[in-house]
């Protein structure tokens, strides 16, 4: 095997890759020993025919279409592996010759590694961030403990009010014809929630239970039904039940029922500190995102086309995965959503790019530093991991091998790269910053 790479404009690379006639003899054998049970020939039972019998009937192309995939994985995995480009895209296959007996030649163009063109990254400007908890923020987290807590009472003798909780039946219809899924029993739907559409909710609000309510809608232009986009419709409504959170009082009672102190008042100290100390970790996140952000826009890099396509594929399989694990199919969420996968991917392309400028800026910021990465960074760091994931030291690094702790090692490199563009910011007032632009 040999190859020719041919440079083009856009951080794009054009290679050609011989593969010589008796590799692809091999390729072309294989083929014939996969497709041969495959193909009746008169005389011979089926898979026994011998390989010219075959390619003298069908013609010598019969065989050609799984010897060039062959013949591709294996030469193309080849170059991948030896050769000097930073490949960063799924390559784009051309067969260029093709023939029994002949050379077989393939070009495969592919993205590669942008070059990037540092700007200012030290002494980038961030905001200036004083972490401060008040006792109204205190009250707020032990409010959204008291609302776990709660129970659901039923109310009798008012109307429905914001916030509750209406157990209703109800029937839709379009013109006098009921559609489907616009039927339901028992439901119980949260005033205020905006769960269903339009002003539904509001209709019902001062309703009590008994009454028979008609509540009027319009269906959004975007809704996810075609048959029912802008459509008016009509709900009849029957109110079964109400109820309406009770939450528990806080008090020293409630403070030993949900935490190890005896007292309120030792509570919200413990809840002070722990909200400190996560908004000092969030103050510290949102600086470095500030800063990396500063070094992204000072620097110039043009993304190839493929690389950010195959970055968005990788999120959208994130999202993919995440939704699964949640209990719901992508396919699902699309039919909900009313989303399309062309859609979601024009969505999701702009993170995708932001993702990218951000690895390549960090990658240029270690490169120019000559930062270092140590057997001993990458083993603490497959410590963190390992506790993470409640797994055995050993079979974290097995499950990674050796690709994977290189991936590890360039992940450490990053991080260190974030640590010095931070240590390098320059502090300002968030006051200084809007007193220049009041002066512009």
């Amino acid at each position: 095997m040999n190859y020719t790479v041919e440079n083009l404009e856009k951080s794009m690379a054009k290679v050609t890759i011989t593969v010589d006639a008796d590799k692809f003899e091999e390729a072309m054998q294989k083929s014939y020993l996969k497709n041969k049970k495959n193909i009746t020939v008169q005389g011979f039972r089926r898979g026994k025919a011998p390989r010219k019998m075959i390619e003298k009937m069908y013609g010598e192309g019969v065989f050609y279409e799984d010897a060039a995939n062959f013949a591709i994985d294996e030469a193309y995995g080849e170059f991948f592996d030896n050769n000097d480009l930073d490949i960063v895209s799924r390559p784009e296959i051309e067969v260029a010759e093709i023939g029994e007996g002949k050379d077989f030649v393939f070009r495969a163009t592919v993205a590669v590694k942008p070059e990037v063109t540092l700007g200012d990254y030290k002494g980038v400007e961030v905001a200036k961030r004083e972490v401060k908890v008040m006792a109204a923020d205190v009250n707020a987290e032990i409010d959204k403990v008291r609302e776990q807590n709660s129970r659901m009472i039923t109310v009798e003798n008012r109307g429905i009010k914001k916030d509750d909780t209406a157990i209703i039946d109800f029937v839709g219809s379009v013109d006098g014809v009921e559609f489907q899924g616009g039927t339901g029993k028992d439901y119980p739907l949260v005033i205020g929630s905006h769960s269903f559409i339009d002003n539904f909710e509001d209709q019902l609000v001062g309703k009590k239970v008994g009454e028979e309510v008609d509540v009027n809608v319009t269906f959004p232009e975007e809704y996810h039904a075609e048959e029912l986009k802008g459509k008016e419709a009509l709900f009849k409504v029957t109110i079964k039940e109400i109820k309406m959170k009770e939450l528990p009082k806080a008090d020293d009672e409630f403070a030993s029922e949900v935490s190890e102190f005896e007292t309120l008042k030792e509570y919200k100290a413990s809840v002070k500190k722990s909200l400190t100390e996560r908004r000092k970790e969030e103050a510290k996140r949102e600086k470095e995102n500030e800063a990396v952000a500063a070094v992204v826009d000072n620097m110039t890099v043009e993304l190839p086309e493929p690389m950010v396509d195959a970055e968005t594929n990788q999120m959208i399989q994130e999202f993919a995965t995440n939704l699964s694990q949640q209990g719901m199919a992508i396919d699902q969420y699309m039919q909900m959503t009313g989303m399309t996968p062309a859609v979601l991917k024009t969505q999701m392309a702009p993170q995708a790019e932001a993702r990218i400028k951000t690895r390549l800026a960090l990658e240029a910021v270690v490169e120019a530093e000559g930062i270092k990465v140590s057997d001993k960074d990458i083993d603490k760091e497959l410590e963190e991991m390992a506790n993470m994931y409640q797994m055995e030291l050993d079979k974290v690094k097995e499950a990674l091998g050796d690709a994977g702790r290189e991936q590890v090692a360039k992940d450490v490199a990053n991080k260190k790269a974030v640590d010095f563009i931070v240590k390098n910011a320059v502090e300002v007032e968030k006051a200084d910053e809007e007193a220049e632009k009041e002066d512009k």
